[in-house]
Formats: structure tokens, sequence, C-alpha cells
């Protein structure tokens, strides 16, 4: 590196996107860097010796020449140029990309500008101290990583840590609410690692009772217990080689921890009965919907276990964390389920794609999945219109989660709010009214055990209009 270059670093910003460039050259302006855009990696390219960067943000879809053949373009003139990829057009794929091509650091679009400052500043001073390290060869694989579809900003977190842990061997813990898809990013870790050839082996902790939870990890002898008429093999010597999935590690009772902790530790276990070890290569990636620090904090679960899961965390959001991916999740699924049942395809009509994303959906994926099922099924013309829902739908402030606590009634309330317009009928306030002080002077009733004058105190009125509004409310018997 030249003193040149270490005097007045160099950034590069290349985007086909004017308003991209406009805005990023703007919060760098009095940064200590000489910034250079470029609408093009051909343009860049052809004044690489007169203006060598220190450090590139480059978009990933360009005419010319794609992002990652530009990354790759500036690394076989200096390895040791970070590249940040930026992109609005994210997926899992882009994202394994993107890090395997030895992508500083992956930013989907649209970002904070403080965040991509922040990236490039990073990325000029780890050039600078000649801290970025020769790329290294990356394992291919004859799998393919699954299709997780989302576009929303916590999807594209979940992306980011994909791609960059893709290619290495750590134990990884998975957290989120039942039906959000932790298995398929399980699934997904397992193809995108080393260890995609070997077996994918998945076990479900809380769905086995306590006494066989021990053999069904790690086998047992023959005789070793009542009914043990011969020898078993257990998850984890089925998983040698691969991946082991513990889904509701959570749910593990604490001796068996212990256990696992020791796999963990040595590599080694003995089955149920046995007296000589077996030596296991597993990864180990565990999945829970519950807060393990607080379970921790219980004595329901072992610290020590925890560190050595937690060595990678990742949070799967609830799909009312991402509400624009609801209608990307009902196009594929009306899809998958019609080809799956062998019959013809439905499509939502924009009014319903529309109104589906209003709701909390408290399953999940899973639930969604359900839906576009009964939908393929029941729907009886190709387009699917507001009525052809199920009835349950029609009232989607029951869907409010169970846990929805204090000042969080709102969320709920507005969500009925935008399905009751979606509906197209009219007297939005009336009927929410009626509703709203229906449910308090029925809360009201049940505090004061009835006793109207109490009732009317906790509501904040007087005696009379309470009986008049429980009269007008039908609310006498």
């Amino acid at each position: 590196m030249s003193d040149l270059q270490e005097i007045n670093p160099i950034v590069w910003i290349v985007d086909d996107d004017a308003s991209i460039r406009w805005v990023l050259e703007a919060a760098l302006e009095d940064k200590p860097y000489i910034v250079k855009v470029f609408d093009s990696p051909l343009t860049a390219l052809s004044v690489f010796d007169e203006f060598p960067p220190v450090a590139v943000l480059s978009d990933i879809r360009m005419p010319g020449m794609d992002g990652l053949t530009f990354m790759e373009a500036i690394h076989e003139k200096d390895a040791k140029i970070p590249v940040i990829i930026m992109t609005a057009h994210s997926d899992l794929n882009t994202a394994v990309k993107s890090f395997q091509s030895k992508a500083f650091e992956y930013l989907p679009k649209p970002f904070d500008i403080d965040e991509a400052t922040s990236l490039i500043a990073r990325a000029v001073k780890r050039r600078l101290s000649g801290g970025v390290s020769k790329p290294k060869r990356v394992t291919k694989t004859s799998k393919q990583p699954l299709n997780i579809i989302g576009a929303a900003p916590a999807m594209q977190e979940v992306f980011r840590i994909l791609g960059r842990i893709s290619q290495l061997d750590v134990t990884v813990l998975i957290n989120g609410e039942t039906g959000t898809g932790k298995e398929l990013v399980a699934q997904a870790l397992h193809e995108l690692s080393p260890r995609a050839d070997g077996p994918f082996v998945a076990l479900n902790t809380a769905a086995i009772p306590r006494e066989l939870l021990e053999s069904e990890l790690f086998g047992h002898e023959k005789g070793s217990f009542t009914g043990a008429h011969s020898r078993r093999i257990g998850r984890f010597e089925e998983a040698d080689g691969g991946t082991l999935f513990l889904d509701e590690i959570g749910d593990m009772p604490v001796d068996l921890q212990t256990r696992l902790l020791r796999v963990l530790n040595d590599g080694s276990f003995y089955r149920v009965g046995g007296r000589n070890p077996v030596l296991t290569n597993v990864r180990i990636v565990a999945a829970t919907h519950q807060n393990m620090e607080e379970l921790v904090r219980e004595g329901r679960f072992r610290e020590d276990l925890l560190y050595r899961l937690n060595v990678i965390r990742i949070k799967v959001p609830a799909l009312r964390e991402r509400r624009e991916d609801v209608p990307l999740l009902l196009r594929f699924y009306m899809e998958l389920e019609a080809k799956s049942l062998g019959l013809e395809e439905k499509t939502l009509s924009p009014k319903v794609e529309k109104f589906l994303s209003t709701l909390l959906w408290p399953g999940n994926v899973r639930q969604l999945k359900s839906l576009c099922t009964w939908l393929t099924i029941m729907a009886p013309d190709k387009t699917v219109f507001i009525e052809d829902l199920p009835l349950e739908l029609q009232s989607p402030i029951s869907l409010a989660p169970a846990d929805v606590e204090g000042d969080q009634w709102e969320m709920p309330l507005k969500q009925w709010a935008d399905a009751f317009l979606m509906t197209g009928k009219q007297g939005l306030h009336t009927t929410a009214e009626a509703m709203f002080e229906k449910v308090l002077i029925e809360a009201a009733l049940k505090a004061s055990q009835n006793h109207r004058q109490k009732a009317a105190v906790l509501l904040g009125w007087g005696r009379n209009t309470l009986t008049r509004k429980i009269q007008s409310l039908g609310l006498e018997d």
C-alpha cells in the first residue's frame, strides 16, 4: 500500500442508482476519505491504477457486470481490499454467495446511512491496518441451500448470519416462536456447511418421554432395560459426520443436559447400558421457543451448556414482525400446495393479499401454509376473494397472540381496524366503540362482583351512565 493511500484513503461507491451514489457521497463528505463514485464496475476498474481504493461499496445488480464478478476482479488486483456488497434483491443465496466470494460485509437495501458509513469506516481501518486475511478455499457441496423466503429487514439479518457462518463448523442456537421455520434454518445451515454430504438428523426433545429420550439420543445395548431386545444406535451415531438438530432444547431434562455437555466437550458418549465409549463427529444445531436465560435463572437449564450451545445465535422473526413477506409466502405456498395436491393453482386477489398482511398470524408461517392448503382445496374459483376466506379469519382481533400485555392491546386493535376497512364496510368508530365499551363494562362488573355502583367508580362514570350503557349494549342479562 502506498503512503498516499494511507494519507488520503480512497473509497469507491459503485452503483447504477444515482440517488444511492448521491446519498452515500453526501454522507461521506466530512469523512477523511477521497470518495470516488461510479455508475458501473467497468468504469471503476478502468481507473484502478490511477485511483486504487482502500475500500469498496458496491451494488450487486448492475448492467455490464454484477457485483460479485466485480468483487472478484477487485481481488485479482489486490486480494486485501475489503468489498461491501449491497443489494435491494437480497435472499439467502445472494448472502451466501457474497460471503463465499469473500465480501467484507453484506448490506441489504434500504439501509441505515449511519450503518453504511460505520461499515465503510471499519473496512478502511481493516485495510489500513493490513488485517484482511487471504481468501480461503470455499468448500463446494452437491446440495443447494433451501429456499427460505424473506425480504424484510429481520430476515435479512438471518441471511447475513447464515452467509457469514456457512463455511464454519460452529454450534448454533436458533430462537423463534413455534411455526417460524427454525428447522428450515437448521437444514440450511447443514446444506451450506462442509458437512452437507453427511446426514441431517432432527429430534424434537419435547416430543419424547423422559425415560426414552436418553436411549433416543445415545442408543442402548441389548438387555440394558426391559424391552431392549437388541442393540440400537442413537441419533448421535446416526448423525456422525453430519448435523444433529435438537429442537426444543429448553425442554431437555437437566440430567441429560449433563450428558449432552460431555459429548460437546470430548466428542464421546456411552450407550445406555454400554461400557465402551463411542466416538462421534457431530455438529449440534439447537432450537427453542423459550427464553434460555430465564430457564438458567430458574435452574431448569445448565448455564455452562447454554454457553456451549450459544456460540452463534440466530433469531428467526415471527411473521407479524415481517409483514412485507406475507404476500411472497402466500404466492409461494399457493403454488406449492397446488402442485402437491394435483389441483389448479389459485391466485389471491390484491385485496385478499393486503387483508392477510394485516393479520397477527400467531401460528406464523405454519399457519399461513395451512391456510394456503385450505384455500387450494376449498376456494370455488381460480381467484380467491375476501368472502372465500375461512370465517375465523374474518375476526382478526381474535388472532392476537396470547402474550399480548399492557399497552400492546393497541396492536390487535389496529389490525382489527385495518381488517374492518378492508371488507369495505363503514362505521368503523361506531362498531369499535360498542365493542370497546362492552369489554370494559364486563371487566368492571366482574371485578366488582356485579355491583353497579362500584363498577361505575372503576370505569370513572356515574351510575346512571353505566346503566344507560348497559341497556344500549344489551348487557342487562
